[in-house]
């Protein structure tokens, strides 16, 4: 059992930060240990219903989010059902109005383009009121700017901002990205991330044990 496992506030006292894994009930959602969310407008708990938009079980996609994340607030995931098809002479969704334009009920997806799930790694942090858009992958360590709109993947400890979000700059040299990949340190156990948080907040790759 870690120390996430079943609380849901991490902090005494704080009712506007949570585990974010121990407030969702959506099967066709994964969170992480330790990944919190902060919310000072709405109740945190309720992330599920503000914050992940369109994520209609018809689609069947997944919002995937890994191990010591941190979600600012308004933070929002938006899925699939909330884009309409370039393809076709109209961006109405026919589809979605079967009953008014006997169409086939089977056919309710044709009204949108799908873009698949939205995977976010570890150690992401994404900024207030930032939005991620469906068929996203976000890679560990990465840094979403305040209100960015992310259309594309994100490298790993890369920082993105603006609308679209766009590339600013590595967090750390090719070499230390490389090597943080390998440790993965997020899968540690509880006990060797303990003795090592000065380390870790020290930026020092090296300093780790």
């Amino acid at each position: 059992m870690t120390i996430s496992e079943n609380k849901i506030y991490p902090r005494t006292g704080d009712t506007q930060t949570v585990y974010l894994k121990n407030v969702i009930t959506n099967d066709n959602i994964k969170i992480g240990d330790y990944t919190m969310y902060n919310d000072f407008v709405h109740d945190p708990r309720e992330f599920e219903k503000n914050n992940v938009l369109y994520h209609y079980p018809v689609n069947g996609d997944w919002l995937k989010i890994g191990k010591f994340c941190s979600i600012a607030c308004g933070a929002k995931f938006l899925f699939t059902s909330a884009n309409h098809a370039i393809f076709s002479l109209s961006t109405y969704p026919f589809p979605i109005f079967f009953e008014e334009w006997e169409l086939d009920v089977k056919e309710i997806t044709s009204a949108w383009d799908n873009k698949g799930d939205i995977v976010i790694g570890n150690d992401v942090w994404i900024g207030f009121e930032a939005v991620v858009l469906s068929g996203v992958t976000i890679g560990d360590g990465a840094i979403i700017g305040t209100r960015a709109v992310v259309t594309k993947d994100v490298p790993p400890y890369t920082i993105v901002g603006g609308v679209p979000a766009k590339p600013i700059r590595k967090r750390f040299s090719d070499d230390v990205i490389s090597e943080l990949l390998k440790l993965q340190w997020w899968n540690w156990s509880e006990n060797r991330i303990k003795k090592n948080i000065a380390a870790i907040q020290s930026g020092r790759i090296e300093d780790l044990e």
